[in-house]
Parts: structure tokens; sequence; C-alpha cells
């Protein structure tokens, strides 16, 4: 049988091996009496291979562990022993324990870097997504030897083979930038020292890579796996973890978004256009096929508490965790989770809980707004979780929040005798405690060494209501507040309201409406509602927006909790004092922080591949 031969681009920037377990399969298939014709020509051994791109594994001395798609999922990526996640490296939130998190935040992580490049012990995405790459060009190159099989399984492959090319170029272009797009298998005797695309044309082809996708799982009938709503089956397909064709076209929009991002844009408003038409597209095609929002009762299923949810266009369910399962101790302190030591846990900043409005609509972002709001009787800077978002008493666990095995939640001390007492969430024999007055709650599933419970999690790749932000954010640069795609029925102003009101929130205010510049504002602070801590959403979006240099070379503040008699000052017994974190915890930026950079050894063989900056 002939052997595949592993290509790298410096070493291994092009990571183009074939996962270990099936590079292993192929080249013991000779002593199996297996030839290139049995692998490919039969379906079980044609899946055999390809399914690797989801379960494949490299093998690290006598361990296999994971080398495929499953990097690129930002569940995942949170599940490791590195205790960050891509949102904590941003003003969003702070680790408990400052660890390499810090390191990366503060401008420095070239030494580092290979823990999500090659290390198979840790998140070694740009392998990964290389190695998946590779496997989906030969899926693709085979096919055609593939036999008694019907054409909705050849078509399915076909799909899935160029959905997951394309998704997996578009994960190592937001994190490493421009890249070759590579959709043939390269040999051994091929140029392997390609030249980078433009950042614009990357995203064309990824999006023209999702709409073949799309194309493949139409004739395949399997826009969706499962039957739509009220269907016995719904939800619930064996494959439910695979793409679609909603899915390929929810991509091929989102792609399109970011290259009509300031970072990437190269055609003005037509780029603009063509995102905004894109993501109407995909939301019609979702509804068409019965994707829905979630009301807000459901609202959480999106992401915690069950299998997969129908807001969901494709999603990755990883199965129950207890309160003290190793997985979550990047999201969960160890003051949950019981781990003294071990634990970090992602805290919101002040910074991110200052962006949940009240709830008449009032932006708190900043100290005028804040005091606008208080003048009309809506905020008060001593009692400032009162009359909020709906989402943020979902999101956040703040001082006497309500939560299942403390009664409410203590995150304060009390000064006796000139010392601090703390209190239970702030129990300083914990190495992880927050140092922001906060607890992320959106993905923490209720549970504690209080309350041992083991929720199903789901990471929700792209769903509906993300589609509603995409399209709101490029019509209105296209169109204006009122403005709306060729076809389109629903205005920027409208998709983003639509959001809103699903969560019971009130129409955005009139005076952020007059003006696309205006609602701007609004459609990214609605963005980071909605979506943070369901993954990387806005490690990416201040990026493409070029918005990271202000809100990552401002402070990061949080809040300070004192125990007081109640008073007139003091409604709630207790003094919040904003004060910004330790110096050890804030945030430094440069502009080579847009792109991770390549491993020191790869950047010394690259000519026409021109490298990244160092940082």
């Amino acid at each position: 049988m002939k052997k595949y031969i592993s290509i790298f681009l410096s070493t291994a920037i092009l990571g183009l091996v074939l996962t270990s377990c099936v590079e292993d399969y192929l080249n013991k298939a000779p002593e199996s009496g297996l030839t290139t014709e049995d692998v490919f020509s039969k379906y079980e051994n044609f899946k055999k291979f390809f399914d690797s791109v989801y379960e494949g594994n490299k093998k690290d001395g006598d361990t296999w562990r994971a080398y495929n798609i499953k990097n690129a999922y930002p569940l995942y990526f949170e599940f490791w022993d590195q205790k960050y996640t891509l949102e904590s490296l941003t003003d969003m939130s702070d680790m408990g324990r400052v660890m390499d998190a810090q390191v990366i935040k503060s401008g420095q992580i070239s030494a580092i870097i290979n823990k999500m490049t090659y290390d198979p012990q840790r998140r070694p995405i740009l392998g990964s997504m290389f190695s998946i790459i590779r496997i989906c060009n030969v899926t693709l190159k085979n096919i055609g030897m593939l036999k008694d099989v019907n054409q909705v399984d050849v078509n399915d492959f076909k799909g899935q083979a160029h959905f997951i090319r394309a998704f997996a170029h578009f994960e190592l272009f937001r994190l490493w930038g421009p890249m070759p797009y590579l959709n043939t298998v390269i040999g051994p005797d091929d140029t392997w020292d390609i030249a980078r695309l433009s950042k614009h044309e990357t995203l064309v082809r990824i999006a023209a890579d999702m709409d073949s996708a799309a194309a493949f799982f139409a004739q395949a009938d399997l826009m969706r796996r499962d039957p739509g709503p009220g269907v016995a089956g719904h939800l619930n397909n064996p494959e439910q973890k695979r793409p679609t064709g909603v899915a390929a076209k929810a991509y091929k929009a989102r792609a399109l978004l970011y290259a009509a991002s300031p970072l990437n844009n190269e055609r003005g408003a037509a780029d603009w256009e063509e995102a905004a038409k894109a993501n109407w597209e995909a939301i019609q095609i979702a509804e068409k096929n019965g994707y829905e929002l979630l009301s807000l009762a459901d609202y959480k299923k999106n992401y915690i508490g069950t299998t997969y949810s129908n807001e969901q266009l494709w999603a990755w369910y990883a199965g129950t965790k207890a309160y003290n399962d190793g997985n979550l101790n990047t999201q969960m302190n160890g003051i949950f989770g019981g781990g003294k030591t071990g634990w970090s846990g992602e805290c919101p900043t002040q910074n991110t809980v200052d962006k949940f409005e009240t709830k008449w609509g009032e932006p708190l972002n900043t100290a005028a707004d804040r005091q606008a709001a208080a003048s009309a009787g809506h905020y008060n800077e001593q009692d400032p979780y009162k009359d909020r978002d709906p989402r943020f008493y979902i999101d956040i666990i703040y001082n006497t929040a309500p939560i299942p095995g403390y009664s409410t939640a203590k995150i304060y001390y009390e000064t006796n005798n000139g010392s601090a007492v703390y209190s239970q969430l702030l129990d300083p024999s914990y190495a992880g405690i927050t140092r922001t007055g906060y607890y992320e709650r959106k993905t923490w599933g209720e549970q504690s060494v209080n309350n041992k419970t083991t929720p199903q999690y789901t990471d929700p790749l792209i769903r509906l209501g993300e589609l509603y932000l995409n399209y709101a954010e490029a019509a209105n640069e296209a169109y204006g507040p009122n403005g709306m795609a060729p076809g389109a029925s629903v205005s920027a102003l409208q998709a983003l309201n639509k959001i809103r009101t699903r969560v019971g929130m009130p129409n955005v205010l009139q005076a952020y409406s007059v003006s696309k510049d205006k609602l701007r504002e609004r459609i990214k602070n609605e963005r980071v509602i909605e979506l943070c801590f369901e993954g990387s959403h806005y490690y990416h979006d201040i990026r493409r927006w070029k918005d990271a240099p202000q809100v990552m070379g401002g402070p990061l503040y949080r809040v300070d909790i004192e125990k007081v008699p109640v008073s007139t000052t003091y409604p709630t017994g207790y003094k919040y004092t904003r004060m910004p974190l330790s110096a050890d915890r804030q945030t430094r930026w440069k502009d080579a922080m847009y792109y991770l950079p390549f491993n020191t050894e790869d950047m010394y063989k690259m000519k026409n591949f021109v490298s990244n900056e160092v940082w």
C-alpha cells in the first residue's frame, strides 16, 4: 500500500501530517492485507479514516492525546490544565490564579506558544487544524474510490470535508492570521513553502468552501440532521455532532462578517453589504429548517443542562461534569470545586459588569452613563445589582446573589478591630479566589461542594442568536440603523431588538438608534452580553473591530465590598468601591498581539511564508 508521507511547512507550520491514529491505521494496512483501494473503497474503512477529524489522536510517549477538531472548540480549550480561557486574555475577566494567562495579557507568549501549536498534552490547535485539513483533502481526492454506498453518503462525506476544511482554516486565521488555502493534497515533491493569502482573500475562500459544503449537504437532504421541532427524534440524532447545511451557511456568514470588519476589510461598504446578505440568508435558511431563538426561560439550554438546543446550529456535547471534575478548574473557582490550590476560575471584571444595562435599557459603561441612570432613579452605585438586564443574573455571581448551597453569595469582608475578616467566598486559604469581586455564573452549572450536581455541558459553536447580531452589525455598517439587506424584512435595529426582546429587555433607546455610529456601540455591547463566557467571541471581536488597543490599554477594575451598618448611604449594608485590579493583573497591548506568533524554530525556516511578529 502507498505510504502517506507527513509533509511539513517549516517543520510543522503547515502541519500536514495525518493524525497518528490514522497514520498508524494506514501504515499497518499491508500487514492486514489491506490495499489503498480497500481503505478508500469500503465504507467502514473510509469512515474510520475520515472520522479521525473528530476523534483522532497523536501519541505522546505512551499516551494517545487529542489531535483533532475539538482543540479548536472553545469549551474543549477551556478543559485544560493551563487554567485560562481566551476571554480571560482580555479585559473581560481575570483568572483566580496568576499563571500563564497573566503572562499573555502582559504581552509575552513566545516562550509558551508551543502549548497552542504542537504540544499534544495541551491544546495543539495549529498542528491539529493542519492535520484535519490534510485528512479532508485526502478524503475529497479519494472519494471517487468509494463503492457500494448511496449518493447521500457520498454527498454527506463531501459536505463534511468541505465544511471541516473551511472551519480549520477559519480557526487558524482567527488566531494566526491569513494562511495559504490548502485544497489539494501536497505530496513530497510539491512546493511546501507557500506564500500567505491576504486576510480578506483567506476569508472569502473560507466562505466559498462553506458554500460548497452547504450545496453537498442540501443534495444529501442534511440541512439539519435531526427532525424539526415536534417530531420524534428532535435534537436526538446520533450524528448530531456533525455539521449540516444550515451550519455551513451560518459559518459562511460569520466568515464574511470577519472579512468586512475593520481589521480585514478591503472593499469598504461592499464588504459589509456582502456580510449583511450572507447573514440574512443564513437566518432565513435556519428558520426555514425549524431553528428558533429560545425563550428566556430556556435560554441556558444553549450551553448547559441539556444535550442540544434548537437555537444551536452546530454544537459539541461534552457530556456531564461533576462539581469536582478537573476539566472545570479553568471555569470554576476552587472555592466551589473543592480545590484549595490547583483550581483557578474565571472572574468577570467590573469593566464587564458595567456592560450590563439597567432593565430600562440605560447603558452603564461610563461614569457619565451611570450618573444619568442614577438621575433617572434607575441606578444606585451602593445598590448596583438591582434592576439590571436579566442576563446579568444568569451570567454573574455577585455579592448577595442567590446560589444553591450557599443561600446567597458572600463576597465581602468586615473590619474587626482594624483587621479584615473575609466572608465565605473570599476565603484566603483558596489560591484562586476572585480578585474582581465576581465569579462567572453562565456556565457554572449551579454546582459546588455544597450542591453536588452533574450538569450537562454543550458548546454552542454557532447559534441563531449570533446570526441576528452578525446581521445587525453588517446591516448597520452597510445601510444604517433602519436599512436592510436586499430582500430582507428586518433592519439592523430590528434585528438587534429581536435579541433584546427575547430576554425581556426594551428596545435600544432612541438616543442610540439615530445614527450608524451610535448604534454601532450598542451592537458591540449587545454582543458582549449575549455571547459572553460561551467561548472566544470577545477575544476575536475586539481584534477584528480594532478595539483591542483601547480596551486592553485601559485599567481593569474590581469592586471592593465591605460590610457596614445599613444606612441611607449604604442601603444594602455593603460599601461598594471601584478600584483598579493590582498591577500584576492589568493588561498590556501591543499590535503584535493581533495574532499569535509561530514557534521560533519554525520562523527561521520561512521564506515565502512570512512569519508573524514575535511577542
